[in-house]
């Protein structure tokens, strides 16, 4: 065939014309690839999305002083004051490949620029690295389609557009470009071939942890092949030496050369979903080299069962405590909401089923139909080997369809795994397809012979020809159905087909709004910064603005996208929604200087008045998530839609202080009625209203606001505004207490509205609150010693806990305490709920005999007053009273901290101090506990069999 013919030789392999075929169609795959993901350039050049400012950052600084400062680096200009250490919390392959790259390619650009261009050459050259991988998996014709569907797949397209300088386009080239390794040298004849195929494949794998955790998901199918190996081939030895040599050059490289993923990795259940696997395999092989070849599939099977199960329970017991709440949640996608932080990040959200099939669309029915064809009996086929769970490659490609399309369930995010996933299914199916309907056959057929005998007489002999069974228009309209179906989503429908949904603008100009704007909002907000404070300013803003701040602005900020430490970001979030005096305290305490908030809306003009309307994805749209973070009742900031804010927002928190604009009226948009109060299904409309002008005396100063803010004519506005943290304001008396809802919580611990009342979980400890009790009455005593005269004494199956109680203190909650106890009222309850490291808390009467989801909502039916010590602080093993968002809430529950806990200083009644048995409150501690509700899962090791009270003068200390 013409396919076949010889073009040249190079030593000695010869080049025929289907290798120029190839070659063409992996450049057209990189060229699509290139353009598509080039298409943002059109709204102007530059850096994409938050975290590549960074990453151009700390490349810029490797360049500037070297590997061994930049090893070394420790950034004070992020996480303010403790600074970040970043050869140890960021994707060092990234800045390294970068760095060496320009070094080589740079020529006469600039490291912006290049940088720029970074994801695109190797998301596009990830094309030509599937198109490898799936070759070895199932041949050529199957390897060029995933190479074509790669270059247009919308999931992995998104995360690697120009100037999208983040982990995954590098991470996902490095982690297939060693799966291809791998699975090529295990198939290699060539021991000398296979021994560097297997060790380049565990150094560009590891490599690939390092960059991008997401790549973590290769430890999943990798492991259940190596179980899977034995069974399917027979050449034991060679597998005794060769996964191995691949599982040790991976750990040690891993852990040996990255502080990220680092020893925790190897040694951890990461580590062990690789390694557990490997040692299992070679387990396997023993057992089926020296069992009865009868008994060998059924000793293997039983042995590998038997391991699993301990293994299973072992990590269940133990290690899974270690893991992080997000492989957690790669394992459980239900348990995304648990945390709000998590939940509060768009590419943590779970994909919707209509995300999914606009993703995806023809690939899910191309990648159903490859399963099928691999399962299907062949016959007398002699591609069947090629085909078939006998092949080991084609069980890796169902072994990375099921387990990808199972991780893009969890997080958005992990939806470009799930693509690569369903490429690898797709193209092998549509190669088994096109090969089914394009091949010629051999069949016995009915021919006519004329006799030898040169007579009129014929007879019929049965003949085997190659003939074309199918026809050549059939053909033709198979191709043509085909090319219908894969070029149709990608131009169909026009404004959402699989090219346009992967073109927006940066989101340094737009903001990260909903609006495919493109404006210098931020670049002038951020060179107003760099030009206009002193070069050692703390400037506060939500996390998400915090590397433009230090990249463009070249200033220090509290927090980024990298923080670790979530109370930090929970405290932001307080800081925001606090009375504006309160919240003046709390920025001088954290160090800042000025503050930013983005707002963004719409602007339109009626009766010569200018009007606005909020919403558009700046922190007037993030203020939900602000609350739930900050573990605050969200009821009392917002309005039934959870959208609109209340008067209380507006007039009582320094985020509605800075947001320059006041409500005017509702307007019902579809009855065009107005109503000068809020109604379900008005949308409010605002002037423009500067709070803090740069001449005034409140706690803060307008010292810059954006250009488009003030935009004179209609169309959306994306505002940045810039506020000094005035040093000379003075804040009223008593300003930290004005604020009805002003508790804390700490990081990690989400709030859950109680049923029946007003109260939620604020700073971790919650009670009911009464109906009716709306006022606020802060009790301060004159003089806080911490003596007291009372002991309490908690009777529990592990002993008893004696806390003195400070009555000169707290002499209202005491004296309620005491009274309570004397009753009886504690008897039979339980500490219901166990934070580790935070908090036991129990005196709810629910816990006696209610049910499970009614613990943490009862009372003693009545409300005391808060007592705030001025002298007192929440260290360890200090007892305070449980409440929710009304400080007047706390009644009969009560916590034991279990470590220092500042930010419930000023914020809850501390009225106690554990004197003896704090052993007794660890054990308590350590308790197994229900993960979404942290109550203990026995009840009874918790329970309180009484508490009675004792003079401090018959109880020694």
């Amino acid at each position: 065939m013409i396919q076949d013919a010889k073009l040249f030789r190079v030593r000695k392999f010869d080049f025929h014309l289907r290798h120029l075929l190839v070659i063409g169609i992996l450049a057209i795959s990189f060229s699509i690839s290139a353009m598509v993901r080039s298409q943002a350039a059109d709204y102007g050049f530059q850096l994409n999305e938050f975290d590549p400012f960074f990453n151009y950052r700390a490349t810029q600084y490797l360049l500037d002083n070297g590997l061994n400062a930049y090893v070394h680096w420790h950034d004070t200009m992020s996480w303010y004051p403790a600074g970040r250490d970043v050869f140890a919390t960021a994707q060092v392959p990234l800045h390294v490949t970068d760095a060496v790259l320009f070094k080589i390619f740079g020529g006469g650009m600039s490291l912006y620029d290049f940088t720029i261009i970074f994801p695109v050459v190797f998301g596009s050259m990830t094309a030509v690295v599937i198109f490898a991988l799936v070759r070895v998996l199932a041949g050529t014709s199957a390897g060029l389609f995933a190479s074509l569907f790669f270059a247009l797949s919308p999931p992995i397209i998104v995360r690697g557009t120009i100037g999208w300088f983040k982990s995954e386009p590098l991470g996902l080239f490095y982690g297939l470009l060693g799966v291809y390794l791998f699975l090529s040298g295990i198939k290699s004849e060539n021991k000398k071939i296979a021994i560097s195929k297997l060790v380049g494949g565990g150094f560009f794998l590891a490599i690939g942890f390092a960059s991008w955790g997401g790549i973590e998901f290769f430890l999943l199918p990798l492991g259940i092949f190596f179980i899977a190996l034995p069974f399917l081939r027979k050449d034991h030895n060679f597998l005794l030496w060769a996964v191995p040599l691949f599982v040790i050059v991976t750990m040690a490289i891993s852990g040996g050369v990255f502080a990220r993923p680092g020893p925790s990795f190897v040694f951890g259940i990461r580590g062990l979903v690789m390694i557990g696997p490997a040692i299992l395999l070679v387990i396997i092989i023993f057992i089926q080299k020296y069992s009865k070849e009868q008994h060998r599939i059924r000793n293997s099977l039983l042995v590998m069962v038997a391991l699993l199960i301990i293994g299973s329970a072992v990590l269940s017991a133990t290690a899974l405590g270690t893991v992080s709440f997000r492989y957690l949640n790669a394992m459980n996608p239900f348990l995304t909401s648990e945390d709000p932080l998590v939940d509060s990040v768009a590419e943590h959200a779970t994909p919707t089923l209509a995300q999914n099939f606009s993703y995806f669309s023809v690939l899910m029915i191309f990648a159903g139909l490859g399963i099928w064809l691999v399962f299907r009996k062949k016959n007398g086929d002699q591609n069947a080997s090629r085909f078939s769970l006998k092949n080991e490659m084609i069980v890796f490609a169902l072994i990375i369809g099921i387990a990808g399309a199972y991780a893009g369930s969890t997080f958005s995010r992990l939806e470009l795994l799930t693509a690569t996933s369903i490429i690898i299914l797709s193209s092998i199916g549509l190669a088994v397809l096109v090969t089914d309907i394009f091949k010629r056959e051999n069949k016995p057929v009915q021919v006519v012979e004329p006799s030898k005998k040169g007579g009129s007489s014929r007879k019929e002999t049965p003949v085997k020809k190659t003939i074309d069974l199918l026809g050549r228009v059939p053909k033709i309209a198979f191709v043509a159905v085909i090319v219908a179906l894969l070029v149709v989503p990608a131009l169909y429908p026009a404004n959402a087909n699989w090219i346009v949904m992967t073109k927006s603008p940066p989101t340094i100009l737009n903001g990260g709004s909903n609006f495919a704007i493109a404006t210098d909002d931020w670049p002038d907000a951020m060179n107003w910064i760099k030009n206009n404070t002193p070069a050692n300013s703390v400037i506060a803003s939500w996390w998400d603005y915090g590397y433009w701040i230090q990249t463009l602005g070249g200033r220090t900020t509290l927090a980024d996208n990298a923080t670790v430490d979530t109370n930090v970001i929970a405290n932001i979030a307080r800081i925001l929604l606090s009375s504006p005096d309160k919240a003046w305290n709390m920025l001088n305490k954290a160090g800042a200087n000025y503050v930013l908030v983005y707002v963004v809306g719409q602007k339109f003009t009626s009766s010569n008045q200018d009007l606005y309307i909020l919403g558009g994805g700046g922190d007037e749209s993030k203020k939900q998530w602000f609350m739930k973070i900050g573990g605050l009742d969200s009821s009392k900031y917002l309005q039934d839609d959870s959208f609109t804010p209340t008067d209380y927002f507006w007039h009582d928190t320094l985020l509605g202080q800075m947001f320059p604009f006041t409500p005017l009226t509702y307007y019902n948009p579809n009855t065009h009625n107005e109503s000068p109060t809020y109604t379900t299904g008005y949308t409010a409309i605002y002037s423009k209203t500067i709070k803090y002008p740069a001449n005034g005396t409140g706690p803060l100063r307008l010292v810059y606001s954006s250009p488009s803010l003030d935009r004179k004519d209609s169309g959306v506005f994306s505002g940045v505004l810039i506020y000094q943290v005035n040093p000379d304001y003075k804040p009223q008396a008593n300003s930290s207490t004005s604020q009805g809802n002003s508790s804390s919580t700490l990081g990690g611990i989400s709030s859950s509205t109680l049923q029946g009342n007003s109260s939620s979980t604020l700073g971790g400890i919650s009670s009911s609150t009464s109906q009716g009790n709306s006022s606020t009455t802060i009790i301060k005593p004159a003089t806080a010693t911490g003596s007291g005269g009372n002991i309490a004494v908690i009777d529990t199956k592990f002993g008893e806990i004696k806390f003195k109680l400070f009555d000169n203190v707290a002499p209202k909650t005491t004296a309620n305490f005491v009274k309570l106890a004397n009753s009886g009222f504690y008897d039979g309850t339980v500490f219901h709920r166990i934070v580790p490291g935070f908090v036991i808390q129990g005196g709810d009467p629910n816990t006696i005999k209610g049910d499970r989801s009614t613990w943490g909502l009862g009372d003693a039916g009545y409300t005391i007053p808060p007592e705030f010590s001025t002298s007192l602080n929440f260290t360890k093993y200090m007892v305070g009273m449980a409440r929710g968002s009304d400080p007047n809430s706390g009644s009969s529950q009560f916590f034991i901290t279990l470590g220092d806990a500042p930010w419930l200083n000023d914020q809850y009644t501390l009225f106690g101090q554990v004197i003896s048995g704090q052993n007794v409150v660890d054990q308590i501690a350590s308790l197994k506990t229900s993960p979404n509700t942290n109550q203990p899962v026995d009840a009874d090791s918790a329970r309180v069999s009484k508490i009675s009270i004792e003079s401090s003068n018959s109880t020694a200390k």
